[in-house]
């Protein structure tokens, strides 16, 4: 196992953009930091998600899932943006402002596809300049949308299913998220260096797939100080059969593994180290 104290500082000529340029503080959470231009998005818990209703910045070219030609940010992506104070978050009904605290027990409870752990390694990434995105779920949906419509000049139906392909994206990210798992080996984040040409439909490979082991800590929704002062369940370290698993399903993407105790984010890998054979 070679541990890894940083991942390498990226190239800063690579971002496009002061404005993506984040750096925390040390403590739990970093202060919020007022901007002159804000986005507004509306908190969907059916989805789990964000519909952004306002886009202001540029942090849409590297951040949420376009679907139906709107604009969805993730738990972790709305605590992010709301953290730095890039976006204002308002609930369901249009009403109301959610505030960082309504964030912070929103992610606390873990059942959003991301878990307090998660989301702290999804900081430290972004803080670095990495575009971050979820394992398994697509920027966006023009491939499959292009394919369709080659299908269908060749005979295809291409009316009501072309039609229902907007709503089945929709109910394909929400199936996609309740199937996560949180108690197990998993890759969870792929992670891109940072790209100023970086586009949603066409992302290539990923630079490296983040992977978690550790068991998830259950919070108590209701009580913020316990949110930002606990520490997460001590982890364990993958398996070799788990870690070859994990290999296939990536396509032999590299791996990185991520564990976070008392609020320090460390990354590892592992490198195959074959023994010489003693006569």
């Amino acid at each position: 196992m070679e541990p890894l104290d940083s991942l390498g500082e990226p190239d800063i000529n690579d971002i496009e953009e002061e404005e993506e340029q984040v750096h925390y503080a040390s403590g739990p959470a970093s202060k919020l930091q007022p901007r002159a231009v804000v986005s507004k998005a509306r908190w969907n818990d059916e989805m789990g998600m964000a519909q952004v209703v306002v886009q202001k910045g540029t942090f849409s070219k590297s951040t949420g899932i376009v679907r139906s030609g709107n604009l969805y940010y993730s738990i972790e992506e709305v605590l992010f943006l709301v953290e730095i104070g890039a976006l204002v978050l308002l609930d369901e009904s249009d009403t109301g402002r959610l505030s960082l605290e309504d964030v912070y027990v929103k992610m606390s409870g873990g059942k959003y596809g991301c878990c307090w752990e998660e989301f702290r390694a999804y900081r430290q990434l972004k803080s670095l300049g990495y575009i971050v995105g979820r394992y398994g779920i697509p920027w966006s949906m023009k491939k499959a949308k292009s394919n369709c419509e080659s299908i269908s000049s060749q005979g295809c139906p291409d009316s009501d299913e072309a039609v229902n392909l907007e709503s089945e994206e929709i109910r394909s990210v929400i199936g996609l998220f309740n199937e996560m798992q949180i108690n197990e080996a998993r890759p969870v984040f792929n992670v891109y260096l940072p790209n100023s040409k970086f586009r949603k439909s066409s992302p290539g490979d990923p630079c490296f797939v983040l992977c978690f082991t550790s068991f998830m800590q259950t919070y108590e929704a209701n009580s913020f100080a316990k949110v930002l002062q606990s520490s997460s369940k001590q982890g364990y370290p993958p398996s070799r059969a788990e870690v070859e698993a994990l290999e296939g399903q990536c396509r032999s993407i590299p791996l990185k593994f991520c564990n976070v105790e008392q609020g320090r984010v460390s990354f590892f890998s592992f490198d195959k180290v074959e023994l010489p054979v003693l006569d």
